[in-house]
This record gives C-alpha cells, structure tokens and sequence, in this order.
C-alpha cells in the first residue's frame, strides 16, 4: 500500500456495527488507543472488514481543531 496521506494508523477491528447505509467501525491501534470511523456499508463489504482483523486508520485533513479544557 503506497499512499500520500501522512498519519497511517496500524490497529485491529474490535468493533463493527452495521447500519442501514453506515457501518460504525472501532479500531484498536498498538498503544491501546481506539480510533472511531463511519464508512460505508458498500466500503465495509469491500474491505471484507471483520472483527479481530488488521486494518489502517488513514488520516489526511487539510485542517486539524485544537481544544482546550476551560479552568
């Protein structure tokens, strides 16, 4: 896989929850962290997404929020 998206997250697929057009896909990633991403069903059949398989979560955004807890 040879891709120009910079952050490349290795994980596992430990949850999976399909809904009419939508499939809810939970990655654990190797530190333990979980990753939340909403993909098509159409998507999810393609990747042959199942749980306790190996997936990438693969982040490419022109703008990323900072936030900060008010004191």
């Amino acid at each position: 896989m040879k891709l120009s998206a910079r952050n490349i997250l290795k994980g596992k697929v430990i949850k999976l929850r399909k809904g009419s057009v939508n499939s809810e896909v939970i990655l654990q990633l190797l530190g333990g962290e979980e990753i939340v991403s909403i993909v098509t069903n159409t998507s999810a059949d393609n990747l042959k997404l199942k749980k306790g398989e190996e997936a990438y979560a693969i982040i490419k955004a022109s703008n990323v929020m900072i936030g900060i807890d008010e004191k």
